[in-house]
């Protein structure tokens, strides 16, 4: 490889082709050694969504809020290598202070619903929204969005959201204004609403491709906007899925991510966040059948983890989050070398007053989680 050729590759962010000429056993053992040589001063954390030949390097595992938390009271280390997609390591960057720096091994590892709200979509729909009801709507956003998202929320008194505290900090956006717009997965918004008892009759949707307010009835009604994204993954998870296995397997429960649609939600035995559905899996008893409706990394951990337990995946064709997948062994491995090198390579930095204002809306979430 020229020079030349290894400095664009450098500035680009492409993974340089050697590193797929490596053998696993190489680059797990060239990991290995890096992981000890950098000590306390390197942290890796691994999002439960990852694959299983990445999360075997993680210091810690876990949802994506939790993982950015633990990057902040780390402050012994100065290299946060996150193993998850961007807005995660935007959250982290955004919690932790100026010394520590966040790297996301491959920068196309990305999500598909935070990358259905920009921020331009969403100033215009504001814009829109005002016109239309003044000054009575406050602006929620799930975790799963941008930090650009996250600063919009915090700018305009709302706060960040998970799917372990959606229905605490809906009621809270409630006694602050009559209405609110949920960015940027209407089903877990939709759920959330609905579990609190607002009825689906008082929830529009906003779609932002067309800049239009979906809604059949009068204005004055509406409660709840939500913003028309969605999780690719956990959109896949049908009533068709749910008919099969109460066929096949009528004595199985079925758990599903609220990030599901609300149709899918509603036939189901139980619903929740991440950790909560590996919660359920770990204090149900032995013997006890399941199919779980979350990504496909997960579901199989958890058939690894709980032999006892009759586990399958709600959709038995389901495939794991492609973008979550994005990372790898060589991803990993480029992204601790260019540490040792004295490289700076695919860091993620959010500007001064993103990380303001982003901050307001998580902490409007934390004094109250």
């Amino acid at each position: 490889m020229s020079i030349l050729h290894y400095f664009e590759e450098k500035k680009s962010g492409t993974l340089p082709e050697h590193y797929r000429k490596l053998t696993r056993k190489q680059m797990e053992a060239r990991i290995r050694e890096i992981k000890e040589q950098l000590g306390e001063k390197l942290f890796i954390p691994g999002h439960h969504y990852q694959k299983e030949e990445v999360i075997q390097f993680a210091d810690v595992s876990g949802d994506s809020l939790q993982l950015a938390q633990l990057c902040a009271t780390n402050e012994k280390a100065e290299h946060i290598v996150f193993c998850g997609v961007h807005f995660m390591a935007e959250t982290a960057d955004i919690l932790t202070n100026d010394q520590q720096k966040v790297y996301l091994p491959d920068m196309r590892a990305g999500c598909s619903m935070a990358d259905m709200a920009d921020i331009f979509q969403t100033d215009r729909a504001w814009d829109a929204l005002t016109a239309m009801f003044g000054e009575t709507i406050v602006p929620l956003t799930y975790v799963n969005s941008t930090a650009a998202i996250k600063a919009f929320v915090g700018k305009n008194g709302g706060a960040t959201v998970t799917s372990s505290n959606a229905h605490a900090m809906v009621k809270w956006a409630f006694t602050q204004k009559e209405r609110i717009l949920f960015l940027p997965d209407q089903h877990l918004g939709r759920n959330t609403a609905f579990d609190i008892g607002i009825p689906l009759e008082q929830m529009a949707v906003w779609d932002p491709i067309q800049d239009k307010l979906v809604y059949e009835g009068a204005l004055e009604d509406i409660k709840v906007i939500l913003w028309k994204g969605h999780c690719s993954v956990h959109e896949n998870f049908t009533v068709k899925n749910i008919v099969d296995v109460r066929q096949q397997h009528p004595d199985m429960q079925i758990i599903v991510h609220p990030e599901c649609s609300r149709e899918v939600v509603a036939m189901s035995d139980d619903n929740g966040s991440t950790k909560y559905i590996i919660d359920t899996i770990e204090k149900a008893p032995s013997g006890s059948k399941w199919a779980i409706g979350t990504e496909m990394n997960l579901v199989n951990r958890l058939i690894q983890q709980h032999t006892d337990k009759q586990i399958i995946s709600l959709n038995p064709s389901m495939c794991p989050c492609l973008t979550m997948n994005r990372i790898d062994l060589p991803h990993l491995l480029w992204s601790l070398e260019s540490i040792v090198n004295g490289e700076k390579v695919n860091v993620i930095t959010v500007d001064e007053e993103t990380t303001k204002e982003a901050i307001n809306a998580l902490e409007r979430m934390l004094v109250r989680a």
